[in-house]
C-alpha cells in the first residue's frame, strides 16, 4: 500500500507513517540513478522526514545541487521520472518540481545549492524539529488545526506556520552560533 498522495487543492494532516522512510529511500535511489553523477545529495526533508511527526502526505526532497543554473540541465531526467518541472516558482533560489498519481500530489522536490537560503533553512528546520520532540509535538498540534481551518486553501495553511516556522529558525539558528 503506498502511503502518499493529497488530491490538488486540498490540505490534509495524517499520522506518521513509518513507511514514508522507504518512500524516500526508493525515490532517492531513482534520483541517484538518473542523475547522480551531477548532484551533490539527496535529502528527506518536510515533515515526513521527523520521526513521529504528522504531516501532509507527500514526500518532500531537497537534491543538492553544484550550480543552480546548470541544474536546469537535469530537467529532462527528472521529469522521465515523472517529475513536472514547475518553471514559475516563487521561491528564488530553488527549482521546484512535484510529482503525481492521478490527482494526487505525492512528491515534492527541489534543487537548490547548498549555500542557499532555502538549502540552509529546509535542512536546519528539519533538523531542529529532529532534535526536539517538544517542538515536533507544538508543530503538529499547529498543522491540524489550521488543516482542519483551511481544508482547501493552501496559502492561508502555509501561512499560518509562518510565524512557528520563524521561531524555530531563529532559535536553532542562535544555537549554531553559540557551537562554533
Amino acid at each position: 500500500m503506498n502511503s502518499l498522495g493529497l488530491a490538488s487543492g486540498t490540505v490534509t494532516v495524517v499520522p506518521y507513517d513509518p513507511h514514508w522512510v522507504n518512500e524516500f529511500n526508493i525515490a532517492s535511489h531513482e534520483i541517484h540513478n538518473a542523475v547522480g553523477s551531477r548532484i551533490i545529495e539527496v535529502h528527506h526533508v518536510g515533515s515526513t522526514a521527523v520521526a513521529g511527526l504528522c504531516a501532509k502526505p507527500i514526500l518532500d526532497i531537497l537534491v543538492s545541487v553544484p550550480d543552480f543554473s546548470q541544474a536546469l540541465e537535469i530537467v529532462p531526467d527528472l521529469v522521465k521520472l515523472g517529475y513536472e518541472f514547475r518553471p514559475n516558482e516563487e521561491i528564488p533560489d530553488r527549482h521546484y518540481f512535484r510529482r503525481l498519481r492521478g490527482k494526487h500530489r505525492t512528491h515534492h522536490l527541489s534543487l537548490a545549492e547548498p549555500s542557499s537560503h532555502y538549502h540552509t533553512v529546509t535542512l536546519a528546520f528539519r533538523d531542529a524539529l529532529r532534535a526536539s520532540s517538544e517542538d515536533a509535538r507544538r508543530y503538529c498540534e499547529l498543522k491540524l488545526e489550521l488543516a482542519r481551518k483551511f481544508p482547501y486553501n493552501r496559502e492561508a495553511y502555509i501561512s499560518g506556520k509562518s510565524k512557528f516556522v520563524a521561531e524555530i529558525l531563529s532559535r536553532h539558528s542562535n544555537s549554531l552560533k553559540e557551537t562554533r
